[in-house]
């Protein structure tokens, strides 16, 4: 994977394709409501299904092909919202005993891990490690308060992978949410036509696929630039994480604008989405804040690659 080729590999978009069939079969958009519904039923919905896919035997730190794999499998996973921490689970770290890692703040820590009985370990940007020991009461979208014990200051490898995983599944979000709001304006009728056939619908959707294919491309470039082990790694996945909120934010808002106001009904599966995504685009940083950290690595170097 020296050479940059900005594409998944054909296996690791099979096994992408593989895990949205079997995501669907498990209960599609019903898992995270059911989760939402019963919080402790969050592993036993969801994690015989990924074990069976071979999820947990995916080596993303010695293997390129295993970790374009696992960005396949987050990608899945967000279409569906999938109500389970797949990618922290996937960058866990190789030299602790734990079952997933947590890339979190300096300040309230939190992570959307609610009702999950697992062994974490977290990082700060700088490489401050811990373990999770306690948690606090669930707030909306799984996300909890945590309670720590330190360990050492050796995870500053860690973080490039624990931030960039999770990405690939908010591009899954991203994904689905342009692909219900096309079906959405392509059965809605106004003025005796689908709504797809305005102008002005057709520049809004343009806009919101423009902002969601260039996390695409960006997040393939993170994952490369980590499966080559560069030095500007974790600068790259501090860009493409501050480039994925901001495309966030047009997605969301476009698809919900032309959805109308059934968008932010339960009824709607945008609405979970939408829902789901909050902790993903918040934390452990949210944009300004992701903003000054890549601002305070880079300096006055500026970035490289795509990103210059």
């Amino acid at each position: 994977m020296s050479d940059m080729i900005l594409d998944l590999g054909e296996d690791a978009k099979e096994f992408g394709r593989q895990a949205l069939r079997a995501f669907e079969a498990a209960g599609g958009d019903l898992l995270v409501q059911q989760a939402e519904a019963k919080l402790d039923e969050r592993e036993s919905l969801v994690g015989p299904k990924l074990a069976e896919l071979g999820a947990w035997e995916l080596d993303v730190r010695s293997d390129a092909d295993e970790l374009e794999a696992a960005a396949a499998l987050c990608r899945s996973a967000g279409y569906w919202a999938l109500p389970y921490p797949v990618a922290e689970r996937l960058a866990r770290p190789v030299d602790l005993d734990a079952d997933g890692l947590l890339v979190i703040a300096d300040i309230r820590p939190c992570a959307a891990v609610a009702g999950l009985d697992l062994r974490w370990v977290t990082t700060t940007l700088t490489g401050a490690r811990s373990t999770v020991t306690g948690q606090g009461p669930a707030g909306p979208a799984f996300v909890t308060e945590l309670t720590l014990s330190a360990v050492d200051d050796n995870g500053a490898g860690d973080v490039a992978l624990g931030l960039v995983l999770p990405v690939w599944t908010l591009l899954g979000m991203l994904d689905r949410a342009i692909e219900l709001t096309v079906a959405h304006v392509s059965l809605r009728k106004q003025f005796g036509q689908p709504l797809s056939q305005f102008q002005g619908v057709q520049f809004q959707l343009t806009d919101a696929e423009v902002e969601r294919s260039g996390v695409d491309i960006l997040a393939k470039y993170a994952l490369w630039s980590i499966a080559c082990g560069r030095s500007e790694a974790l600068d790259d996945a501090l860009a493409l994480r501050m480039s994925a909120i901001e495309a966030a934010e047009v997605v969301f808002r476009v698809c919900h604008q032309l959805h109308g106001a059934v968008g932010f009904c339960d009824e709607t599966t945008l609405s979970w989405l939408s829902r789901y995504s909050q902790p993903l685009r918040r934390l452990p940083y949210g944009l300004s804040a992701t903003r000054d950290a890549l601002t305070g690595r880079v300096g006055r170097s500026g970035l490289t690659g795509l990103f210059a």
